[in-house]
């Protein structure tokens, strides 16, 4: 299992590596990724993931792990909850497949805000 989760991780971790702006850690004990998306904060998005017209500003975590919960249909953890609102938390505890599909997700959801 150990074996498993170390691919899982050098996998979402090479794929996270591909984002623009997106900057992480490489964790050697837990199963999640803490990743710094404080270059994110202030981008515009369309409404269109509110279900309203015009464009929304990024404003925290929050407003990022909404966006791709509703975009990308990612969930992940805000990192205010954490203590730190330029992060959010990504678990790599997931199937190979499913992993880099939702990488793929975020990594286009993230590029049409601008």
């Amino acid at each position: 299992i150990r074996n498993a989760f170390k691919k899982r991780r050098d996998i979402v971790y090479n794929l996270l590596k591909e984002i623009p702006g997106v900057k992480t850690n490489y964790p050697d004990g837990a199963f999640y990724f803490f990743l710094d998306i404080s270059y994110y904060i202030g981008k515009s998005s369309p409404l269109l993931w509110r279900g309203e017209g015009g464009e929304a500003k990024i404003k925290n975590s929050t407003d990022l792990c909404m966006y791709l919960l509703d975009k990308a249909h990612v969930a992940l953890v805000p990192g205010d909850a954490f203590g730190d609102d330029n992060h959010i938390r990504i678990s790599y505890a997931a199937a190979e497949d499913k992993l880099i599909e939702a990488m793929k997700r975020i990594k286009n959801a993230l590029a049409e805000l601008k």
